[in-house]
C-alpha cells in the first residue's frame, strides 16, 4: 500500500451552531482516482475549503505529501502542488481562452511583473500550449472565454488549475450543469489527468462517480459513512438508505 499523498486527522469545522465537518479523518492514496459523494450539506465543499486552506478548521490536522499544511494560507498549498477548481466557475468572459491560462501560468512562476526575462515568458507560452492541448482547447485559444459552452468552460477551469503545475488536484463538481455529450467528453479528460496527477472530486452526478472512481468517500451529516470500491459502495445499505436511494435534496451552499 503506497504511503497517503493526503492525510485528514479528525478534522473538525463549525458554523455557529452547525458542525459542517465532525472528527473527519481519511487517507487519500496516490494514483488512486478519489470521489467524494453524499447529499446536499454533507460537508463535502467545506472539505475541500478546509485542506485547500480556503477556511480554517476549529481543530484536527492536514498533512500533504508528509508536510502538516494545517491553516496554511492557500497561496502556499498551491505552491506545494495542490490546485483545484471552484463549484461555482470563474474565469475572465472578456480574455480569451489563452490568456486566462497565460495569467494562472504566470502566477504560478511569481514572474507577474513588468522586468520578468523574456525567456520566462516563453516558457509560459509553451505551458499554455501544452495545457491547451492536453483540456481539448487548442481550436478555442482566441475565443472570449465569455463565448464558451458551459462544458469549455469547465474544462478551462480544469485548465487554470494545471496551470500551477498540481501533483494534486481537487475537482469541485467538475460536470455539474453539463448535457450528455459534455459530460461524456469532459469525463475522458478527467479520465486522461488521473493519468498525470493525483485527483480527487466531489460529483453528484452518480453514473460518471462510478464510471470514473477507484475508491468513493460518502459523507453525511459532516461525517464519513462510508469508503470503499464502487462495487461495495453499491452495496452498502446505508450508504443506499441515506443518499443513493433518494438524491432529491434540498438545496445547500455546502452541495
Amino acid at each position: 500500500m503506497n504511503a497517503p499523498m493526503l492525510r485528514i486527522a479528525d478534522l473538525t469545522k463549525r458554523f455557529g451552531g452547525l458542525v459542517a465537518l465532525d472528527r473527519v479523518t481519511l487517507d487519500f492514496e496516490p494514483n488512486i482516482l478519489h470521489a467524494i459523494i453524499g447529499p446536499n450539506g454533507a460537508g463535502k465543499t467545506t472539505l475541500f475549503n478546509v485542506i485547500s486552506g480556503m477556511l480554517k478548521s476549529d481543530s484536527g490536522t492536514v498533512q500533504f505529501r508528509g508536510k502538516d499544511i494545517t491553516g496554511m494560507a492557500p497561496h502556499r498549498i498551491s505552491r506545494l502542488g495542490m490546485s483545484r477548481s471552484l463549484q461555482i466557475k470563474s474565469v475572465f468572459d472578456s480574455m480569451t481562452v489563452a490568456e486566462n491560462l497565460w495569467i494562472a501560468a504566470q502566477a504560478r512562476q511569481g514572474v507577474m511583473h513588468p522586468f520578468a526575462s523574456r525567456s520566462r515568458f516563453g516558457r509560459t507560452t509553451e505551458r499554455v500550449d501544452g495545457i491547451l492541448e492536453q483540456i481539448g482547447l487548442t481550436g478555442l485559444r482566441n475565443s472570449p472565454a465569455g463565448t464558451l459552452s458551459y462544458g469549455d468552460v469547465a474544462l478551462l477551469e480544469i485548465g487554470i488549475a494545471l496551470a500551477t503545475e498540481p501533483s494534486l488536484l481537487l475537482l469541485d463538481e467538475p460536470i455539474c450543469g453539463m448535457g450528455p455529450a459534455e459530460t461524456a467528453e469532459t469525463v475522458e479528460k478527467i479520465r486522461h489527468l488521473a493519468e498525470e496527477v493525483d485527483l480527487i472530486i466531489i460529483e453528484h452526478d452518480m453514473p460518471v462517480v462510478f464510471d470514473l472512481a477507484d475508491r468513493i468517500t460518502v459523507m453525511a451529516q459532516g461525517g464519513v459513512l462510508a469508503r470503499g470500491t464502487p462495487d461495495e459502495i453499491a452495496r452498502n445499505a446505508a450508504v443506499r438508505e441515506a443518499y443513493l436511494g433518494d438524491e432529491e435534496e434540498e438545496d445547500d451552499p455546502d452541495a
